[in-house]
């Protein structure tokens, strides 16, 4: 069954995303409320945690089929754990997608991790190399 997946650090690019993936995704901007995104010590990637009053801005993917579900889970790794979350997309509609909640919070930085400083070649380099793009 598709799912919505709704991302927030390395997976909102699609450079990333196009790597782990091999379906092509309609997708919009979106934002998860009660949650906030955390800069991980030593990563160039965030971690996502509950947190009463905070929003994490990210991309909503639609309709993610099961074969690439299971390539986004094997990406993400054991200091994740999918679970079902209701996001705002763009259109203000709301949405159950999943998400990646991070599951290591003594890794995580007391400092926000920004879109706009990600390091995408040495993300990719280091996590992406032997990745075919979809």
């Amino acid at each position: 069954m598709p799912r919505h997946v709704f991302t927030y650090g390395s997976l909102m690019f699609a450079p990333v995303w196009q790597r782990v993936v091999r379906g092509h995704y309609r997708s919009e901007p979106a934002r998860l409320d009660g949650f906030a995104r955390f800069a991980i010590r030593s990563q160039t990637y965030p971690g996502m945690v509950a947190q009463d009053g905070a929003a994490v801005a990210g991309v909503l993917y639609f309709d993610v089929d099961e074969r690439d579900m299971a390539a986004l889970d094997a990406f993400e790794g054991q200091d994740y754990r999918r679970e079902a979350v209701c996001v705002a997309s763009a259109a203000g509609c709301m949405r159950e997608a999943q998400a990646y909640i991070y599951l290591l919070p003594q890794n995580l930085l007391p400092l926000p991790w920004r879109p706009e400083a990600f390091q995408m070649e040495r993300f990719i380099g280091t996590y992406c190399r032997d990745r075919l793009g979809g």
